[in-house]
């Protein structure tokens, strides 16, 4: 898979390093992606993601995984997330 977060897209950019004497040459800016173990209160398990630790501090903000990926639009998801956000969505329209 790419260096692309799967909940929020965050991909590589890019740009220059630029010195003293203002020579510019090409750089990549690559996000923190780790894979981590996320637990869903409403699904009772833990899913696997490979994201941003940017994004992983916005889940711990927002209050946990099911109430980040709800509040999330699923444009820029991954198809694993997209999938992950409608079982939490019908897991808690039943409850």
């Amino acid at each position: 898979m790419a260096r692309r977060c799967e909940l929020t897209g965050k991909g590589v950019l890019s740009g220059h390093n630029v010195s003293h004497a203002n020579n510019k040459t090409k750089r990549k800016f690559r996000p923190n992606l780790s894979e981590v173990s996320l637990i869903s209160d409403k699904l009772d398990r833990t899913v696997k993601l490979k994201i941003s630790k940017q994004a992983l501090r916005s889940i711990d903000h927002n209050g946990g995984l099911d109430a980040f990926i709800i509040k999330l639009d699923g444009e820029k998801m991954s198809d694993r997330a997209r999938r992950l956000k409608r079982e939490i969505v019908r897991a808690a329209a039943k409850v």
